[in-house]
């Protein structure tokens, strides 16, 4: 019974198959709007957690000033010092490294070419902590760190824009007015969190830069990497105890300092990207409702047009649940196969859309199964009503309808 039903849904879709493409338009665009939505948000989350983690693991940046971004205060605090990093790195527990960290901006002059840049000096650690690898060359040595030495490393962007296709290894690099021999080449960690170009980068000691070069001793800031499994918040407070006491504060004063946790931004980032994503699903699913409303209008419609052919069924013994039954799969076929296009169109637009925004294409069959089996239940929901109309009809009125 159930394979004829299906088959007399099938014939009847495709006795209207303009009519059945235009009914299934609305389930379509829901369904394909819901899992685009969702796995697009999927990828932003993932790219967004990827690029946090690409700074470094379990990775704590302290600052000058109260707080983040503008307003902060961070020009009037007093800059920390190399030796506050080495504090840190020997005096707090769960600190697998410390490194202080410099930062000046400059033109770069090689091979004829010149390129304006960020110049960055810190130590070794800086290296292991923001999870910097070497594509090419070596370390600074401890020679070079303690006597300031004109080494440096670059970034993949500038060995493309100043060295194209020669090697840059053992070249001098001309950064503002010293020469320094490029010793290594770092690898290539691309876009940043916020659309920053991360090898757009020249990386020397500390002490080079500061003598060099920004010609005083302050450091930006210090970059701490925990030990896995240590308790963060322990961390922090005693980094924060010890750096009260190194600036020399009052019980009464303020921090002049915060420390950022980047696993509590790469949380707070993602939780916002996934409640967007959730905000923008729900939207999409209404057209799904709007869908399920054109196929109740088009059911009532059909029944109106095939009264004689119910009543005849009705008048030589089909029952009122076959006759519902038939009309009710008709329903679920016609919004099931919305589901498979939307499904299809989805994931296209998927793979599409995530080129085009340069973040991972993800696959959730979780929400592909969900999406198809409520397009199927919406079929059932808007459906059931126009059978049941279908099905209450009286033989006699039936056959004598005009």
């Amino acid at each position: 019974m159930w394979l004829n039903t299906l088959l007399l849904a099938l014939r009847s879709i495709r006795r209207n198959l303009m009519r059945s493409f235009l009914t299934v338009l609305g389930i379509v665009i829901g369904v394909s709007a819901v899992i685009t939505m969702v796995t697009v948000g999927n990828g932003a989350t993932l790219a967004v957690q990827t690029q946090i983690s690409g700074l470094g693991t379990n990775l704590l940046q302290i600052r000058p000033g109260q707080r983040m971004g503008p307003g902060s205060g961070g020009s009037s605090a007093p800059s920390f010092k190399v030796e506050d990093a080495e504090a840190i790195a020997t005096q707090i527990g769960g600190v697998s490294a410390a490194a202080p960290q410099s930062r000046s901006s400059g033109t770069l002059i090689a091979n004829g070419r010149n390129w304006s840049s960020t110049i960055t000096g810190s130590t070794n650690d800086w290296l292991s902590i923001g999870n910097w690898t070497l594509a090419q060359g070596r370390e600074f040595t401890n020679d070079e760190l303690r006597a300031g030495s004109a080494v440096c490393m670059i970034g993949e962007t500038i060995r493309r824009e100043l060295f194209g296709n020669t090697p840059a290894l053992g070249e001098s690099l001309r950064v503002k007015n010293i020469s320094c021999e490029v010793i290594a080449v770092l690898g290539s960690k691309g876009q940043g969190s916020f659309g920053n170009d991360q090898d757009d980068l020249v990386f020397m000691p500390i002490k080079t830069l500061q003598r060099r070069i920004t010609g005083n001793t302050q450091v930006n800031d210090v970059l701490v990497s925990m030990t896995e499994g240590s308790d963060t918040t322990r961390v922090k407070a005693s980094m924060t105890q010890l750096l009260r006491e190194r600036r020399k504060l009052a019980d009464t004063d303020e921090d002049n300092f915060n420390v950022l946790d980047t696993k509590q931004l790469a949380d707070t980032l993602s939780g916002t990207t996934k409640v967007l994503t959730m905000l923008l699903g729900a939207v999409a699913a209404v057209s799904l409702l709007v869908g399920g409303i054109g196929i109740m209008n088009i059911m009532l419609v059909s029944v109106t047009e095939r009264t004689k052919e119910i009543g005849l069924r009705l008048a030589i013994g089909a029952l009122e649940r076959e006759v519902l039954l038939q009309f009710l799969i008709e329903a679920v076929v016609l919004a099931a196969l919305g589901g498979l296009i939307g499904i299809v169109l989805a994931t296209g637009a998927s793979i599409g859309l995530s080129a085009l925004m340069d973040v991972p294409y993800v696959f959730n069959p979780s929400v592909n199964l969900l999406s198809f089996v409520f397009s199927a239940a919406i079929g059932v929901v808007f459906g059931y009503f126009p059978a049941r109309r279908a099905a209450r009809l009286n033989p006699i009125d039936a056959l004598r309808h005009e």
